[in-house]
C-alpha cells in the first residue's frame, strides 16, 4: 500500500505542474481525486486548487499510513467496548508533536462488524490542513459516492468531538449564581437565643469561579478559585428584633404593640472559594457526577436591620445601617454535589457570626441549590 500511495501522489503532483490551460475547469469549489487499491479501499484526495497537489509531498504520506496503523488499533479497541454501533475517534498529532508538519487531525470512524451494522462505510478523515483532507474507505465499497450518515454515526461523531474538546480543554471560567437558605447552628440555650424564619433566612451568592485541571488532559481533577459575592438574610421569627445597645447586639421582643411583618439582619461579604473537584463525565462528553470539597475565606463589606411593619394603615421599611458587632473577616468549609444539571451546595462557617461577648454565639450554615454554573 505504501508503494501504490507513494506511486499516486507522484501522478497527481505531475499532473498538477502542467500548465493551468491544460486543466479542466471544474464549477465546484473543491476537486476530489478517487484512488482506488487493489484491496478495494478507496482514497479520496480533497483539495481547493493546483498549489495544493503540490505540497502534497510535504506531508510524506507514506508515513502517515505507517502512523495510521497505530491510530486505527486504538479506535478498533474503543468500537469493540463502545454501546453504540458506530464509533468515531479523533486524535490531533500536530498538538501531540507540533512542528513536525504533522496532520492538524485524523478522525476514525468505526463499527461493529455483524449483520446488525448499519450507516456509512468504516472510513478514515486525515485533515492536513483546514482546507486540504484526505478520506478512506476500508469497507470494500468502491462506490466514489459517499452515502448519507446515519443518525447513530452522527450522534458518535458529535460524542467524540465533545470529549476532544473536553480533553484539550484544560481551563476555563464559569459564572455562578446559588440560591438557599441560611440557619445559626451551634447555639447554647436559654433565653436570647436566636429563632430563625426558615424561609425568609435566605443566602444569595454570585461570583466567577476559575477551573484549573490538574493532572493530564483526561484528569477529572480541578482545582476551584473564586472571587464571589454572598448575601446573608436572617429573619427572626415572631415579633423580635435584633437590637445593638451599648456594644451589645440582641434579640429582643417588641413591646410597643407594633407588630412586624419583617425584621431581619443582612451582610454582604467578599468571598474567595479554595476547592478541589471531581468532575466524571458519561460516553457523550457529558458532565454526569460533580463532587467537590474545601474552604473559602472572605470579608464582611456591609450589614444592615430591616424592620417592615403596618401602622396606621401605612406600611413602614426601617433600614438601619451598621456593623452590629459582626465578624469582619470569616472562613469556613463548603462542598458541592452535582448529578447532570442539578448541582446542590452547603457552606459552613467556622468563625462566629458576632464578636466574642458582643452577640449572641452562633455560626452560619448555608445551603441550596445551584441555579448555574459548575
Amino acid at each position: 500500500m505504501k508503494l501504490l500511495l507513494s506511486t499516486a501522489m507522484g501522478a497527481l503532483v505531475l499532473a498538477a505542474a502542467r500548465p493551468a490551460q491544460a486543466l479542466v475547469p471544474t464549477p465546484a469549489p473543491t476537486d476530489t481525486i478517487v484512488v482506488k487499491l487493489p484491496n478495494k479501499a478507496v482514497m479520496t484526495l480533497v483539495v481547493h486548487d493546483a498549489q495544493q497537489l503540490r505540497q502534497l509531498p510535504l506531508y510524506h504520506l507514506d508515513s502517515l499510513v505507517a502512523r495510521l496503523s497505530g491510530y486505527i488499533k486504538r479506535a478498533d479497541a474503543a468500537a469493540k467496548i463502545a454501546e453504540t454501533d458506530r464509533l468515531t475517534t479523533v486524535f490531533h498529532p500536530d498538538r501531540d508533536q507540533p512542528g513536525q508538519q504533522l496532520p492538524e487531525e485524523i478522525r476514525i470512524t468505526t463499527r461493529k462488524p455483524g449483520p446488525g451494522s448499519y450507516g456509512p462505510s468504516n472510513k478514515i478523515e486525515v485533515l492536513l490542513e483546514k482546507k486540504l483532507g484526505v478520506v478512506i474507505n476500508t469497507d470494500g465499497n468502491t462506490n466514489s459516492q459517499p452515502r448519507a450518515a446515519g443518525r447513530a454515526d452522527r450522534l458518535a461523531q458529535r460524542d467524540s468531538l465533545r470529549q476532544a474538546r473536553w480533553e484539550h480543554k484544560s481551563s476555563s471560567t464559569d459564572l455562578v449564581f446559588d440560591l438557599g437558605l441560611n440557619a445559626l447552628v451551634n447555639q447554647p440555650g436559654g433565653a436570647g437565643r436566636p429563632e430563625l424564619r426558615t424561609l425568609g433566612s435566605r443566602y444569595v451568592n454570585v461570583g466567577f469561579d476559575h477551573q484549573q485541571r490538574l493532572g493530564g488532559r483526561r484528569s477529572p481533577l480541578y482545582l476551584i478559585l473564586g472571587p464571589e459575592f454572598a448575601f446573608n438574610n436572617y429573619m427572626l421569627e415572631g415579633n423580635n428584633k435584633w437590637v445593638n445597645q451599648n456594644g451589645q447586639t440582641s434579640v429582643a421582643l417588641e413591646t410597643s404593640g407594633r407588630q412586624f411583618q419583617k425584621t431581619k439582619l443582612a451582610t454582604s461579604t467578599f468571598t474567595v472559594p479554595l476547592m478541589l473537584q471531581l468532575s466524571l463525565h458519561d460516553r457523550h462528553g457529558n458532565t454526569a457526577l460533580r463532587l467537590g470539597a474545601g474552604g473559602f475565606v472572605g470579608y464582611r463589606l456591609g450589614s444592615w436591620t430591616k424592620l417592615k411593619y403596618f401602622e396606621e394603615g401605612t406600611t413602614y421599611k426601617d433600614k438601619d445601617y451598621g456593623s452590629y458587632n459582626l465578624t469582619d473577616w470569616q472562613y469556613g468549609l463548603q462542598g458541592v454535589l452535582g448529578y447532570r444539571s442539578l448541582t446542590f451546595f452547603a457552606k459552613y462557617n467556622l468563625n462566629n457570626l458576632f464578636r466574642d461577648g458582643q452577640g449572641p454565639q452562633a455560626q452560619t450554615l448555608s445551603f441550596g441549590v445551584r441555579i448555574f454554573g459548575n
